[in-house]
């Protein structure tokens, strides 16, 4: 059962359901698709399959296209561009699959199932209380429709089932993981009742009409490849290769979903401000070894010039955010303070902080505020808590609570100190500022750096922790931060 080895252009594809937000395996998958076919000089699709019309979502095609996009994972054919195999979404090509259908019928490799739901459902209970093994019973096979209609249990509307010999070779060759012998199937479903192709026929009939080469999907398919392969087979189709990439994990082992974790969207990636660049690293390093310096940092080209599937670690890896944590903040603090303050201008942006359309003086105030905080950060979610009040009017900074229980001592007196001092200073900047305030409080009450400035970052920022105090209240301005200090100075 092993794939035909062919001189074939590259061709590889990643083919998500719009059944709900991006799975974070999507960008996985198509990481490595994309990887092998640039290096091999292929093409690279994206094909949605959008046959399970119960759980379709319409949202959810857009999603796909936007975060593929945010990280780079460009295709050369898809839905959204065309190309020459066009049509890309599986429910624009449901007249394709009849032909196999009928084919597949007329040589005896397929037949018509009546069986009800109910029907069904009472069989695989029988099955399980007798501890046999379960699948269908082949009731309707061989039968005409009256036939079977003098039978209980009988659906007006038949599917369409495989007739799976029971001399069935189910080992395959793996491109990740060799020779594999996955479990023998029943007479699977490839025409359901509505007269949609269920995955197991269309993703052949779309492979190979699309001319795909390799076959890259997760390992829960391993166990339908043989049923695939058999398709192949009956058709006279020929066969691609097949590469099984390990499953994400969570840290209990258990499979990463989008019902237990977040991190299994796709989306959420880009909420929380990750960096696309970080991300597709991080999902590189879960199935592939780092550089031969044991270097973890690379880029996609270096990626995709290193990429050999025999170098695939078929163990399932765990999902860690404290590692992907610790690669974004290597990227942010990698990146020039202008491209990061962009960055930081674009998810305050997305996620609702600055608006649609920032103003010119909120990107001025973010792109001179950026170098104070680039090396603080690990997330550019960070940057609204670090940055928010510089952008509001004195009036509505918000003093948190846990920055107020942060005032020791008397900060009345300290407030009633260093106002008139910061009022006389002919020049508002950041080492005047500082000069003043250490010679008024620290010199000329007798206290502490940290009892002489905590009230000055709380009244000037509203946080117990900012930036670095002198550069905002520079950059904040002597009015703004006169205000400020006043204002709280007027709750004691």
């Amino acid at each position: 059962m092993s794939a035909s080895s062919t001189s074939r252009p590259v061709r590889l594809r990643v083919a998500p359901s719009p059944t709900g937000d991006p799975h974070v395996g999507t960008a996985y998958v198509s990481l490595f698709d994309l990887a092998f076919a640039r290096q091999q000089g292929g093409t690279f699709i994206l094909r949605i399959e959008d046959t399970d019309q119960a759980r379709f979502r319409e949202d959810s095609e857009q999603q796909i296209f936007d975060t593929l996009h945010w990280l780079g994972l460009n295709w050369d054919e898809g839905p959204d561009i065309g190309g020459p195999f066009a049509p890309y979404r599986q429910s624009e090509r449901l007249d394709r699959y009849t032909p196999y259908v009928d084919r597949l019928l007329a040589s005896g490799h397929a037949y018509h199932c009546w069986c009800s739901t109910e029907r069904l459902s009472q069989m695989r209970e029988a099955q399980q209380k007798s501890k046999q093994p379960t699948g269908y019973d082949r009731l309707c096979y061989g039968k005409t429709r009256e036939e079977r209609a003098a039978l209980p249990g009988f659906s007006e509307v038949p599917v369409v089932r495989m007739l799976i010999p029971a001399d069935l070779d189910t080992r395959f060759t793996d491109l990740i993981r060799g020779e594999l012998n996955a479990p023998h199937p029943d007479d699977q479903v490839i025409v359901k009742a509505d007269g949609f192709p269920t995955y197991h026929l269309a993703v052949v009939v779309d492979d190979h009409e699309m001319g795909i080469t390799h076959v890259v999907r997760g390992e829960e398919w391993i166990s339908s490849t043989p049923k695939h392969v058999l398709l192949y087979q009956w058709l006279g189709l020929e066969l691609p290769a097949f590469a099984h990439m390990p499953l994400l994990r969570n840290v209990d082992k258990s499979k990463i979903s989008k019902r237990k974790n977040p991190a299994a969207r796709l989306t959420w990636f880009r909420e929380q401000g990750y960096l696309p660049e970080a991300l597709v690293n991080f999902l590189a390093l879960l199935a592939y070894p780092p550089k031969e310096d044991g270097r973890e940092v690379m880029t996609f080209e270096e990626f995709v010039a290193d990429f050999d599937w025999s170098k695939v670690n078929p163990v399932g890896p765990i999902f860690d955010l404290d590692k992907l944590g610790w690669l974004n903040g290597h990227y942010i603090r990698s990146l020039d303070s202008g491209e990061l303050a962009r960055r930081i201008v674009g998810h305050l942006s997305l996620t609702g902080v600055l608006g649609p359309e920032p103003t010119a003086e909120q990107v001025a105030v973010i792109t001179v505020a950026t170098p104070l905080v680039q090396e603080r950060m690990q997330l550019l979610s960070e940057a609204e808590g670090m940055l928010t009040f510089l952008l509001v009017s004195d009036d509505e900074l918000v003093v948190a609570d846990d920055a107020r229980t942060q005032l020791k001592g008397d900060p009345a007196a300290v407030l009633d100190v260093a106002i008139p001092a910061l009022e006389e200073l002919p020049h508002w900047v950041a080492g005047d500022i500082e000069a003043a305030l250490r010679s008024a409080l620290v010199n000329g009450l007798g206290i502490k750096a940290k009892f002489a400035f905590t009230p000055l970052r709380v009244a000037v920022t509203g946080r117990r922790i900012s930036p670095p105090l002198f550069e905002s209240m520079e950059i904040l301005g002597r009015e703004s931060s006169l205000a400020r200090l006043r204002s709280l100075r007027a709750t004691f």
